[in-house]
């Protein structure tokens, strides 16, 4: 008992001090991590232009990363649960850096899908939001979760708009192979900012009341749980829509007669304006409906591509397109997480979380493979906007129903 009472006391500096070095961190590993995967459109063009290859070519590349993205999202995410974040992040920047470097110096196909496609791929999914977001769950009281994953969030964004102009200006200095190099470089100083998140999910401060479950337990629960299957489903239609952007609207903007410039400005927007929409975000799942706000995010990125392809495309209208898309980006990540934590807890968020993500990049595989498929045979990426409009009416359907509440568990005593 006497241990029990001088708790609070010993430990609440370590609590005012440690999340905030832990979310610190955290965000500039989000920030790398996403930042030269969502910069590979800029890399398309030169890329086929020195090899020959055609647009099915590198599209199957950029659908593997998001597929392998995906797949490995729920086992690096069951492994940090369990092991630790750091040694996770670790993997992530190795992986990442043999994937820019092989995707650099490969000369055939192949070595394109290994390299920038699996490896890349894997590397994203260890030092990805669900990694992050995990642990920060583990470290924050429930309350300031939104707020926290919003600036998670947010620092990805980050890594899109500023890994953009970087991007651009190392390939027009010393060429799409040698700037893929020193991306990958960069990469090896994540394994330096992942020190403060080595915990595991028994490790943070708030592990002591999170339930007991074994792995299958867990996941068992979580597919038996309609709110959950539903938000599942709808996290499909984000990857399908942001992956399709990312990896096909610069060679769009290209297409459609404007300047290489904007296609740097239109990404560089979509960075910063999502900043702002995650931060927004975040900010306002800690006093709103998250499934609500959900619903209104998926059904404002289908009137805004629609606006996009019915008025005349120009400079300008591009400009506006990206603004809004940048607000309504990644918006959907903090309340899709924050969801997952309430349901559930954070024993097994980083695995349960992954799972969720594996949906959206199955639509992310499909979204960017479909777009490159579909423009070699009807040189035109018209038929990919329209299906990610009707998928975003699809998803705020699909999210309406979600109830925002813990599932229903028996009552135990809390772990020791």
């Amino acid at each position: 008992m006497s241990t029990t009472a001088k708790e609070p006391t010993a430990s609440a500096p370590a609590k005012a001090a440690l999340p905030w070095i832990i979310i610190v961190c955290g965000c500039l590993i989000a920030l790398m991590t996403f930042g030269p995967r969502s910069a590979m459109g800029f890399f398309q063009l030169p890329m086929l232009a020195d090899t020959g290859w055609d647009r099915t070519t590198f599209g199957l590349a950029m659908a593997l990363q998001n597929l392998c993205w995906g797949l490995g999202q729920p086992l690096f995410g069951a492994i940090a649960d369990k092991y630790g974040t750091w040694r996770v992040l670790f993997l992530s920047a190795a992986l990442y850096a043999a994937g820019l470097w092989i995707m650099a110096l490969g000369t055939t196909p192949t070595w394109l899908h290994i390299g920038g496609g699996v490896l890349v791929g894997l590397a994203v999914a260890a030092g990805s939001f669900g990694i992050i977001l995990s642990a920060f769950a583990r470290n924050v009281a429930p309350e300031k979760r939104s707020l926290v994953f919003g600036f998670g969030t947010a620092a990805g964004s980050a890594g899109m708009f500023v890994f953009a102009p970087i991007s651009q200006g190392l390939i027009d200095s010393f060429g799409w192979s040698d700037s893929l190099v020193y991306l990958g470089i960069a990469m090896l100083i994540i394994p330096v900012l992942a020190i403060p998140l080595r915990g595991n999910a028994a490790s943070g401060t708030q592990s002591a009341s999170e339930y007991e479950q074994t792995v299958r337990e867990a996941l068992r629960e979580a597919f038996n749980h309609h709110s959950y299957v539903l938000l599942t489903a709808g996290f499909f239609v984000c990857g399908f829509q942001v992956a399709f952007i990312t990896a096909h609207f610069p060679a769009y903007i290209g297409d459609i007669g404007l300047d290489a410039g904007y296609a740097v400005m239109a990404i560089a927007l979509i960075g910063f304006f999502n900043i702002i929409g995650s931060l927004a975000s975040g900010i306002i799942g800690q006093t709103h409906s998250k499934p609500m706000m959900l619903v209104l995010l998926y059904v404002g990125r289908s009137i805004a591509i629609t606006i996009f392809l019915l008025t005349p495309q120009t400079g300008a209208s591009v400009i506006v397109f990206s603004i809004v898309m940048g607000l309504l980006w990644l918006s959907t990540v903090p309340p899709t997480n924050g969801l997952v934590a309430i349901m559930f807890g954070t024993r097994h968020l980083g695995m349960l979380g992954g799972v969720v993500f594996l949906s959206h990049q199955i639509g992310s595989f499909l979204g960017v493979w479909l777009g490159g498929y579909l423009y070699d045979r009807l040189g035109s990426y018209d038929p990919v906007w329209w299906l990610g409009v009707a998928l975003g009416l699809f998803a705020a359907i699909v999210h309406w129903p979600i109830q925002e509440k813990a599932v229903d568990r028996p009552v135990v005593a809390p772990a020791a």
